[in-house]
């Protein structure tokens, strides 16, 4: 038996020269790309809407910067660009700025004091849970718009698509969402 690639044509032998193609069985659908886009959509504004709250003080960057550090506690600036998929100097000027607003603090590694470690302040965590309030509290009015069976299935769906996606599992995280 010859192994086909999905999406390609393949004739079924000299009993049957019609061509047939191949998809990949557990492949995803059109359609749940389509769903995920929307949904995605639908969740960008939730975002923007919480981003747009604390605009004046932040930027996005910084506020990413923040929920990394929030979610996961204290770490040091490689860890930080690493998580965030950015080099480590664009990471450095955000946190000096976090640093001077009051947001943020850098203090030396006790394990190795070439190392600096960044920890929130208490008004930085006061900003993260006011962001996370307002996003946890617009997804809650869209499910509640939901029927409750819906609902209920979104919960094992949204967690296999997280894991897929690599992320943490929620009760490893202090906010339950990230910046990926």
């Amino acid at each position: 038996m010859r192994e086909v690639r999905p999406g390609r044509e393949v004739h079924d032998g000299p009993r049957d020269t019609r061509p047939v193609t191949i998809e990949e069985s557990d492949g995803p659908t059109a359609d749940q790309v389509d769903a995920v886009m929307l949904a995605a959509r639908v969740l960008v504004g939730v975002t923007a809407s919480s981003v747009a709250a604390v605009e004046d003080r932040i930027t996005l960057p910084q506020l990413r910067v923040l929920v990394m550090i929030s979610s996961r506690g204290p770490l040091n600036l490689a860890a930080v660009a690493a998580g965030l998929g950015v080099h480590p100097s664009n990471i450095s000027r955000a946190c000096e700025r976090l640093v001077a607003a009051g947001l943020l603090d850098r203090t030396d590694n006790p394990a190795d004091r070439r190392n600096l470690v960044l920890e929130l302040t208490a008004e930085g965590r006061t900003l993260v849970a006011q962001v996370d309030r307002q996003r946890r509290d617009a997804i809650a009015r869209i499910l509640d718009g939901m029927p409750r069976q819906r609902r209920a299935s979104l919960v094992p769906a949204l967690r296999a698509f997280a894991d897929a996606a690599g992320e943490t599992a929620p009760d490893a995280w202090q906010l339950g969402w990230t910046t990926a």
